[in-house]
């Protein structure tokens, strides 16, 4: 692991505030909780563009707004006894998830597979805590959702479709499982605040302009996104179609139509947060999850020895000169978790400012390692 010379807080501590702070803003304790892990486990996984960094301004920042309802009124629109389909009411997406998957957990136990679908939602977090709600329970995990505009399409500049995550975990023997959980654009929207945040560039080849030419300002990147002035590459780069990007924009297309059809919910352009008059509006997200039991094939223990097998083999075979070892997805994530179960959560200087600003703005009681 590399050096990280930025203070740590406690898991606990921010566990506790941050359950806290979403209480003090109008969403149920139960709930509250929900949201904290979630977002903690983005960070225990590594993955910091969708744990603490996005805190403030995509969950607290919007229940302000109004864009975001603190209170989740899950409304279950259609259901068979291997099917959901809900409208969460535009209120918080990952507690609509957590009941989503609970439910299709449990009804996957039973038949052996389900799948279901949310409407009108909001932001869930990670696409990995879904997938991997499965997996903990031996099962495979599959989530989408689709999201503001921000991909062009191949041979295109304009942002239409979402950062677009197409996640899998795999159950295996091993301590952890694999999960492939990345966005359908070379980087994600969520990477560049993070860059923003710590006054960092984007590499570039990440973003066209509509010119078609590159961007590298975070800052400017995040603006021209709003304006719709640059639009992230497809998975595979863009605007053209030399490196791939089609197979990217396909993908991004595959989550777009599942999580808006199999709901009946809204779509690309409509999924701005921004009305015709430039006002705040609700953003209507679309999710989708399916559950597989591998009891209803070959055997929970044959997949898991088998997933685990396939696994080995690819972090055994040859190596490239000049690189020390081979990664199967998912074992990144488990080796961040090892390197800061014991230390904490790692917190730069703008995230530092976000929770002090969060904390007096509700007269919370808390006092942080970064402090004095």
């Amino acid at each position: 692991m590399t050096t990280d010379n930025r203070p740590y807080i406690p898991w606990e501590l921010m566990n506790d505030f941050l359950i806290d702070a979403f209480v003090g803003y109008g969403v149920p304790r139960e709930d509250a909780a929900i949201c904290a892990d979630v977002l903690l486990e983005s960070d225990r996984r590594g993955i910091e563009s969708h744990g603490c960094n996005r805190f403030k301004p995509i969950y607290i920042d919007r229940i302000v707004k109004g864009t975001l309802l603190p209170v989740t009124n899950l409304e279950i629109v259609h259901e068979t006894p291997t099917t959901v389909v809900a409208d969460a009411h535009d209120g918080m997406g990952m507690v609509a998830s957590h009941r989503v998957m609970t439910r299709l957990i449990e009804k996957a136990k039973t038949y052996g597979m389900a799948g279901g679908a949310i409407r009108n939602s909001t932001h869930y977090g990670i696409a990995g805590y879904w997938a991997t709600m499965a997996s903990k329970e031996g099962m495979i995990g599959l989530t989408g959702t689709n999201a503001r505009p921000s991909i062009a399409p191949t041979f295109g500049v304009e942002n239409m479709l979402g950062t677009n995550p197409l996640t899998f975990a795999l159950p295996t023997d091993e301590e952890f499982p694999f999960c492939i959980d990345c966005a359908t654009s070379t980087v994600q929207r969520g990477k560049i605040e993070y860059y923003a945040r710590e006054g960092k560039p984007t590499p570039p080849g990440m973003v066209v302009a509509n010119d078609g030419g590159e961007l590298t300002d975070s800052q400017q990147i995040l603006q021209m996104l709003v304006d719709g002035t640059a639009a992230l590459t497809p998975l595979g780069g863009g605007p053209g179609d030399e490196m791939c990007g089609y197979k990217g924009y396909g993908y991004a297309t595959v989550v777009e139509v599942l999580s808006a059809a199999l709901a009946g919910g809204e779509f690309m352009k409509a999924l701005t947060g921004v009305a015709a008059d430039g006002s705040p509006q609700m953003y209507h997200l679309g999710h989708f999850f399916f559950v597989v039991d591998p009891d209803a094939f070959a055997g929970r223990e044959t997949f898991r020895k088998i997933a685990g097998d396939i696994c080995r083999a690819l972090r055994a075979s040859r190596r490239a000169p000049g690189y020390e070892r081979i990664y199967t997805a998912g074992e990144r994530e488990w080796i961040a978790w090892q390197d800061r179960k014991d230390k904490g959560v790692p917190v730069g200087e703008a995230v530092q400012a976000e929770i002090l600003e969060v904390r007096d703005s509700l007269g919370l009681p808390y006092v942080f390692p970064f402090e004095g």
